[in-house]
């Protein structure tokens, strides 16, 4: 199969040169304190938890409870990790061309349709999508398909999807599924737009297939040619993790953060506090945002306040807060794109839709 320094390939910006797993970039890389310092503190409250916890509430009630955050949020997130960053490392050797095939043009509908169902079907939590969204723009995804990618995917899973049908009822995860859908689909073309109207760049990374192009010969024809073996797959983990670290730093902080938070913000106030009115939905929106959760951890949140709070609204807008409100996500998207401006575009359209959508279904929860 063709790697990433194919000649079919266009040349890797500076920025993916350098120490590039592929293409045998030298680049002098700088020690990430922030990747390395989140991990050490992610490691302390796992093992912390796993070994050492009598003795951890020994000593300290909130420490306990930080320990306890990671090693909840760990184990959760671990799989979806694991999968993206194996995604990360084989859309490495998929040539750019497939992935232009498989989305689509980039502006057009169909296009941004593509994206959609690739992100409702996809199998990944939050943080593993994440990976798999950076990864599909730097092989030549528009912004747009990206953007519609990561909103229409962090909890729309099959998995999650199932326990969604089991914690609030098929009613509203379809209702839940569709508006999802809908605000994916709407940013999407409204990033398409901006584009076209030069307010943000085009993907330099873009891809025009060649005439009589067709996918499925030349994937049966790679295939064919391929040989799969235990070293080739080994470069692909090692490619995966190289080129995840820029995503992964963000992930572990953000694991610190939100079990930190976790020991001194207690779940219990959600029922309590956010009833179904605009000022429970912006409140919602700014909880979700601090206490970062993986997708399968927001699910039995978000249905505790449909069930609990009697606010089918803010579960939604709980749920959705990880696709647009998610510093994870936004600081992703800045390390991809280069660019607080692009970043910013995903809040700032998504946020004022949410808001308006959540309403709208607590009024129709009356």
């Amino acid at each position: 199969m063709s790697s990433c320094c194919s000649s079919a390939e266009p040349e890797p910006r500076p920025s993916e040169q350098e120490g590039s797993p592929c293409c045998g970039g030298g680049g002098k890389k700088r020690f990430d304190w922030l990747l390395w310092g989140s991990l050490i503190f992610v490691l302390l409250g796992y093992f912390g938890h796993l070994f050492f916890a009598e003795s951890v509430a020994g000593l300290s009630h909130q420490m306990a409870h930080y320990c306890r955050g990671v090693f909840e949020l760990l184990n959760k997130m671990w799989w979806g990790l694991a999968l993206g960053v194996l995604a990360v490392g084989m859309l490495g050797w998929v040539p750019r061309e497939w992935v232009a095939a498989v989305l689509g043009k980039p502006g057009s509908f169909s296009g941004i349709v593509r994206a959609i169902l690739a992100g409702i079907l996809l199998d990944l939590c939050n943080h593993g999508i994440l990976l798999v969204a950076m990864k599909l723009y730097e092989r030549g995804a528009s912004y747009g398909q990206t953007l519609a990618f990561l909103i229409a995917s962090p909890w729309n899973s099959l998995s999650l999807t199932i326990i969604l049908f089991a914690l609030i009822g098929v009613k509203w995860t379809l209702v839940f599924i569709l508006f999802s859908a809908l605000i994916a689909m709407v940013t999407g073309l409204l990033v398409e737009m901006m584009v076209k109207a030069g307010r943000i760049p085009h993907n330099k990374n873009a891809v025009e297939l060649p005439d009589g192009f067709k996918l499925w010969p030349e994937v049966k024809a790679a295939f064919r040619k391929a040989k799969l073996s235990h070293p080739l797959l080994g470069k692909m983990i090692n490619a995966g993790l190289s080129e995840s670290q820029m995503i992964l730093r963000w992930i572990f902080f953000g694991t610190v953060l939100a079990a930190a938070i976790r020991a001194f913000v207690p779940a219990e106030v959600f029922g309590d506090w956010f009833g179904p009115t605009w000022i429970g939905v912006l409140l919602t929106l700014v909880a979700a945002t601090i206490i970062e959760v993986c997708s399968e951890g927001s699910s039995p949140i978000a249905a505790d306040l449909v069930t609990r709070a009697g606010a089918p609204g803010n579960g939604f807008a709980f749920l959705m807060a990880g696709a647009a409100t998610d510093y994870t996500e936004i600081m992703a998207l800045k390390e991809t794109t280069r660019s607080w401006k692009m970043a910013l575009v995903l809040p700032l359209l998504t946020l004022p839709q949410v808001v308006v959508i959540a309403w709208m279904i607590n009024s129709l929860g009356g």
